[in-house]
């Protein structure tokens, strides 16, 4: 849309769009520019709390309306020409760096430091093709992704405060001179909105400084004169309790403007400085406004006494602090409300200071870490809080000592173990962040835990229920295929050799059919049990369903998985199963399948077993038969076993055989 030829047509959406300040298509005068006057009045009107925020902000603006990459503002430290502070922005895949500049002495940018005379212009159009006393400048700026730039210095009372400036990550044949003529303008209102500020705040050091000297010398002034039974209120006084100039006839009886519950103490206090127990009198206490209310004052007064220690004037300054009295009163509440809710919620809460060393901790944190509060105050945390890796036991770094040197919240990913003061374990998560004071630095951390070990118990029996069989506590076959998937992959990348065993009770049948299924559940265990002492620790051991076991070896050639094989048949056979008085004898039928990178998968890799097992109980059971190439048994045992299933069945060579039981 192209952009309006009148002032008056224009919309802010015009004003801010990029093409505006971009010089590629042809700009109109546009008179006082919408967006310049925002930024400008801005600036002007800064306050000291947020202008950060207002500089971050407009400068903003700028940089969209301009379209450029980055705009920033660097200020010089007073009384130095070093670059103090960097505020930037950019746009959201500018790489510009300006903030690197920080720290950075102008005695090492020549060229800059001969322009910081007010509001004149620097322009470097190519920081890779600068010109000769551009040398250093386009080197530093080249090394922070700027590829051109434009400042404009100002200074504040005649001394140079800073820049103002746009940066382009590429070169730019030029800047446009209205662009030149805005940038001038915001220099000048940054340096009249920073030069009020800095006025501002010594004004407010004057005034305070004339407060404090009048608060000293005669705020709330009151003088006794006891001989003549007068007393002087002086005009901030009166003030203090809302009388007027001529308010007193007669001067009022002190004593009665004095809260009746608080009469006594002050009186005493009173009694013992005229009698020289103090060297001052001091006292908080109430008196009556002309209101009714009663205002919190601090009263400090000095007495003289004659050399009989008779007491002839008192002289004392009282000090308003009500408004302090209702603050304390209400962060008292606070704190008591605080400390009731930490001792009320269910999880574990630890507090330190900036060091890490224990400030409080609740009831709960003591249930679980066995420390007292009065025990654990005043130490490390790391020896109240004492976590440990939930699987290795290998130490871990305090987590709310990590949160406090990396200024943020950290949240444990998984449980850790934590050990009690009597030496008790149990398992935890816990959440770590740094407390921050008013000003934003760190003041100190909390730790908030709670007790996931029951939780964690549950998840683990989940767990492993899901992966075993219920009857015999062993792999069961959905995690027996995920293994046998892993090693394919190992054997695929030439990484270690495995096999695999497919091993069928020959018996079962038989015993299941006549002593019942109790029999035949009892059987299963205990042949599971018995398989399982015949294996390494490293091999796996599964029930793929009914009487059918797998055993995945790992690191085990087909000659070593042949000898395996056989142990696990002799096992087997030399195993007698007694039920209601009657002995069975088994047989076991193995077929034995390596595993080898021409497999194709997991399925290929089980029905080369299951065709190898079935080969071994053709051949008359409790025999051991591996898989291999053309081997004519094998096609005729998978054939019958399949009754039906495609001709093109994998083909074995016959393998180590025993006779039957």
């Amino acid at each position: 849309m192209p952009i309006p030829d009148k002032p008056g047509e224009f919309t802010a959406s015009d004003v801010l769009s990029p093409q505006a300040w971009s010089g590629r298509v042809p700009r109109p005068s546009l008179g006082l520019d919408v967006a310049c006057t925002k930024i400008a009045v801005d600036f002007q009107n800064m306050k000291h709390s947020t202008a950060g925020e207002c500089i971050r902000g407009d400068l903003e603006v700028l940089r969209d309306a301009v379209g450029c990459d980055c705009a920033f503002v660097l200020l010089l430290r007073a009384g130095s020409q070093e670059i103090e502070s960097v505020t930037a922005v950019r746009s959201m895949f500018a790489q510009c760096l300006p903030e690197s500049l920080q720290g950075t002495d102008l005695q090492n940018l020549p060229w800059l430091r001969g322009r910081l005379d007010h509001l004149r212009l620097s322009e470097l159009r190519d920081t890779s093709a600068p010109k000769r006393e551009q040398t250093a400048e386009a080197r530093r700026f080249g090394e922070l992704h700027m590829g051109s730039v434009l400042l404009v210095a100002f200074r504040i009372q005649g001394q140079p405060s800073g820049f103002i400036g746009l940066a382009s990550a590429l070169p730019r044949p030029g800047w446009d001179v209205n662009l030149q003529l805005l940038m001038k303008l915001l220099g000048t209102s940054l340096a009249t909105g920073l030069e009020r500020l800095r006025l501002e705040q010594r004004l407010a050091k004057v005034e305070e400084r004339i407060e404090l000297s009048q608060n000293a010398a005669n705020d709330g002034l009151w003088d006794f004169d006891v001989e003549c039974n007068e007393v002087h209120f002086s005009p901030r006084w009166k003030e203090m309790l809302g009388y007027g100039g001529d308010d007193f006839a007669e001067s009022p009886d002190w004593r009665s403007l004095v809260h009746p519950e608080d009469m006594s103490r002050v009186q005493a206090a009173i009694r013992d400085h005229v009698a020289g127990k103090t060297p001052l009198f001091e006292s908080v206490h109430r008196m009556r406004h002309t209101s009714g209310e009663w205002r919190w004052v601090v009263s400090r007064a000095k007495a003289r006494v004659d050399e009989h220690g008779r007491l002839m004037r008192l002289v004392g300054v009282e000090l308003d602090i009500t408004e302090r009295k209702l603050y304390e009163e209400a962060l008292f509440r606070e704190k008591e409300s605080a400390q009731i809710t930490l001792q009320s919620i269910g999880d574990g809460v630890i507090t330190t200071g900036p060091d890490s060393v224990i400030d409080y901790i609740n009831p709960v944190a003591e249930q679980l870490t066995g420390w007292r509060l009065e025990d654990a105050m005043g130490r490390p945390v790391e020896e109240v809080y004492r976590a440990f890796h939930e699987e290795t036991c290998e130490p871990l770094e305090n987590p709310l000592t990590v949160s406090v040197r990396r200024l943020r919240p950290i949240k444990s990913v998984r449980p850790m173990l934590l050990i009690r003061r009597d030496g008790n374990e149990l398992y935890v998560e816990s959440t770590a962040a740094p407390i921050r004071d008013g000003a934003g630095a760190v003041a100190g951390g909390v730790l908030v835990f709670h007790d996931v070990s029951e939780s964690r118990e549950l998840n683990r029996r989940l767990s492993y229920h899901a992966s075993h069989d219920l009857l015999t506590g062993l792999v069961n076959r959905r995690e027996f295929e995920s293994r046998l998937e892993r090693a394919l992959k190992s054997a695929k990348a030439r990484e270690s050799s495995y096999a695999l065993c497919y091993l069928d009770i020959d018996q079962f049948k038989i015993i299941n059919d006549t002593c019942g299924h109790s029999a035949g559940d009892a059987l299963l265990g205990q042949v599971g049990a018995l398989l399982k002492s015949k294996v390494r620790w490293r091999d796996t051991l599964s029930r793929l369903g009914g009487d059918e076991f797998g055993v995945l070896l790992e690191s085990c050639s087909l000659d070593e998985a042949m000898r395996t094989a056989e142990q696990l048949r002799e096992a087997v056979r030399n195993f007698r199963f007694t039920w209601d008085d009657r002995v069975f004898r088994l047989g076991a039928s193995i077929g034995v399948v390596p595993i080898t990178a021409d497999n194709e998968d997991v399925a290929s890799v089980l029905s080369a077993a299951d065709s190898a097992c079935a080969a071994a109980k053709e051949g008359g059971r409790n025999r051991v038969h591996s898989f291999a190439e053309n081997d004519i048994e094998l096609m005729h045992a998978a054939g019958a076993r399949c009754n039906g299933r495609p001709a093109s069945m994998p083909r074995s060579r016959r393998g180590v055989s025993s006779s039957s039981a």
